[in-house]
């Protein structure tokens, strides 16, 4: 684990933060839930090449995102096995605390809308357009 991976849990854990990005003198920090924070980052289209993130529940969605933002590591508190596939293939480094088969909703019924929405695409282009289709519809739009 690198410095700036370090520092990213470091704050992740102290700052009660949802998802923390480092990179030299550089922090991006968030308290949004789910991918939130990494579709606001890609919309600011902010040169994230090379960073580090930190983040409590990693599943496939995030680690396209991830993989499309150009983070080169990641720690994740629990961490999906799709999730870490998407990390091998994009050749991010990855460390976690928690291995599970696949993210829970947060309501525990089922499966994480986000995870299910890419669960059979590799590619973090289309990811996107998948993910914001899930985000519309389940906000009924």
């Amino acid at each position: 684990m690198n410095q700036d991976l370090e520092k990213a849990k470091n704050l992740l854990a102290e700052g009660n933060y949802t998802c923390v990005l480092c990179k030299g003198e550089t922090i991006h920090t968030s308290y949004s839930r789910g991918v939130k924070p990494l579709l606001d980052l890609l919309t600011e289209k902010e040169d994230l090449q090379g960073f580090s993130a930190a983040d409590k529940v990693v599943g496939k969605a995030a680690a396209l995102l991830y993989a499309l933002l150009g983070v080169s590591e990641v720690y994740a508190g629990i961490v999906s096995e799709v999730a870490l596939t998407a990390f091998a293939t994009h050749q991010i480094t990855v460390f976690y605390d928690t291995l599970v088969p696949a993210i829970r909703n947060r309501t525990n019924t089922g499966f994480c809308p986000m995870e299910e929405s890419v669960w059979y695409c590799d590619n973090p282009e289309e990811a996107v357009e998948l993910i914001q289709a899930k985000l519309a519809a389940l906000q009924g739009k």
